[in-house]
């Protein structure tokens, strides 16, 4: 079962919120993306019910999160950082030596087009690996407007 880490911390200058979930099985999902959507309730986020944002970060989130659980090794461990300039969505998993790896020349019904999607919504995206996980992240602009295609 998944579960929101608990405190709450700001980001090192103060700034923002970060949230936390370890997730264990694609079933977990449905769930934690109605937790996000409240979490982003809760903080007035986005100040207008008519934009779509918010949907855009929770599709990003769930894109990034399911593929974690799909093709990498538990624990998976997925972050969202609020920031001034954006949020940051950090999935971690513990499958080091297998990169994110968008699909080529497949049929769009046959699906694996996350990481492109991920890609047209965020500002900036990209993966790393340190000590223990590989880490894809993703920055999503706080308004529409803000959004600069990301380089590919």
């Amino acid at each position: 079962m998944s579960r929101l880490a608990w405190p709450l911390r700001p980001l090192p200058d103060g700034r923002g919120e970060m949230w936390r979930w370890d997730l264990g099985s694609l079933a977990e999902l449905p769930a934690v993306r109605a937790a996000l959507r409240d979490r982003l309730d809760e903080v007035g986020f986005p100040r207008d019910h008519e934009d779509p944002v918010a949907d855009r970060m929770i599709l990003a989130f769930d894109e990034l999160a399911s593929n974690a659980l799909r093709h990498g090794d538990r624990p998976v461990v997925a972050t969202v950082i609020a920031g001034s300039g954006g949020w940051i969505l950090d999935i971690s998993d513990r499958a080091r030596d297998t990169m994110p790896t968008p699909a080529v020349d497949r049929d769009p019904a046959q699906g694996g087009l996350g990481l492109y999607l991920v890609a047209r919504l965020s500002v900036a995206h990209g993966w790393y690996v340190d000590d223990l996980c590989k880490h894809v992240w993703a920055c999503l602009p706080t308004a529409i407007e803000d959004r600069e295609p990301a380089l590919s």
